[in-house]
């Protein structure tokens, strides 16, 4: 009979550099889920989390964490947004406010920006 083998979990180790990808939304954009739970739900992103590929929007995905107190804080049921794939998002076009892919252009200067496939109106960057 074989013997029972336990394998290390597959996972990056600290050392070992880890691949970020590249996302279509940022910080402060104003997008709308298109599939899941929150099919339909428009918000702004929070925070982007580059290396997982997942972003964080307000009043979508909302999660409840049940915190202790401290000397400092007062314990509770603290309800969060949890963070959802970026691929379930599209961006919000600033001309016909509906969903729209992006594709990115280079202007004279050398920035890169980003343009509503939609309507062709450049979305601008919120920082």
């Amino acid at each position: 009979m074989k013997p029972l083998v336990y394998k290390k979990a597959k996972r990056a180790r600290a050392g070992g550099r880890v691949e970020r990808e590249r996302l279509h939304v940022t910080k402060g954009d104003t997008v709308q889920v298109i599939s899941g739970d929150d099919k339909g739900k428009r918000g702004t992103v929070l925070r982007v989390f580059p290396k997982t590929g997942r972003v964080a929007i307000d009043g979508v995905a909302l999660a409840k964490r049940h915190r202790r107190g401290t000397q400092n804080t007062e314990s509770g049921i603290i309800t969060f947004p949890a963070p959802i794939p970026a691929s379930k998002v599209m961006l919000i076009d600033p001309k016909s406010g509906e969903p729209t892919r992006i594709r990115r252009q280079k202007n004279a200067d050398g920035t890169v920006e980003r343009i509503a496939i939609k309507s062709g109106v450049a979305i601008p960057r919120v920082r």
